[in-house]
């Protein structure tokens, strides 16, 4: 595989590149974890643009401890005081358990993934609530940053508030 095209997309970015100089400060003090989903534009989803939020992303938006890891910097070091969790509709990591993933992944090439971790849960809801206690009450976020949870609709671009 090539890199070619992209590096050429670059290029042409780079020559009226209008974002240098940034602080890397979170200029509105926002902070949102989400899936890598391509269908999640974060900051357009929210009205923000570049410079004003730190997005974090992972498979189904679910916080791992590196994802907890980075929000525990944005609140210490980076200006975030606002922390939404938005997982999605129509997620495939919420299609099934890590056990349906592991099976896909046999059948396709016959290799064993049981030592790995996915985080798929078909149970979005009680995921979202408990990734959100677990933000809420830390203590370097507790009294520092407002967190909520919210489910983003890839089909109409609404942002539900559920905590």
């Amino acid at each position: 595989m090539s890199f070619d095209d992209l590096l050429a997309a670059n290029q042409t970015y780079a020559e009226d590149f209008p974002h240098g100089g940034f602080d890397g400060i979170a200029r509105a003090g926002v902070l949102m974890i989400t899936c890598m989903d391509s269908r999640i534009d974060p900051l357009d989803m929210i009205g923000l643009g570049h410079g004003d939020a730190k997005i974090l992303r992972t498979p189904g938006g679910a916080v791992s401890s590196t994802t907890l890891t980075g929000v525990l910097l944005g609140v210490q070091l980076l200006n975030v005081n606002r922390i939404l969790i938005v997982p999605h509709t129509k997620c495939a990591m919420a299609s099934g358990t890590d056990a349906d993933i592991r099976q896909v992944i046999s059948e396709r090439n016959g290799l064993d993934t049981t030592w790995l971790n996915f985080g798929a849960s078909p149970d979005q809801l009680a995921r979202l609530r408990r990734d959100h206690e677990m933000i809420a009450n830390h203590p370097l976020v507790k009294d520092r940053a407002e967190v909520g949870g919210f489910m983003y609709d890839v089909d109409t671009g609404l942002l539900e508030q559920i905590i």
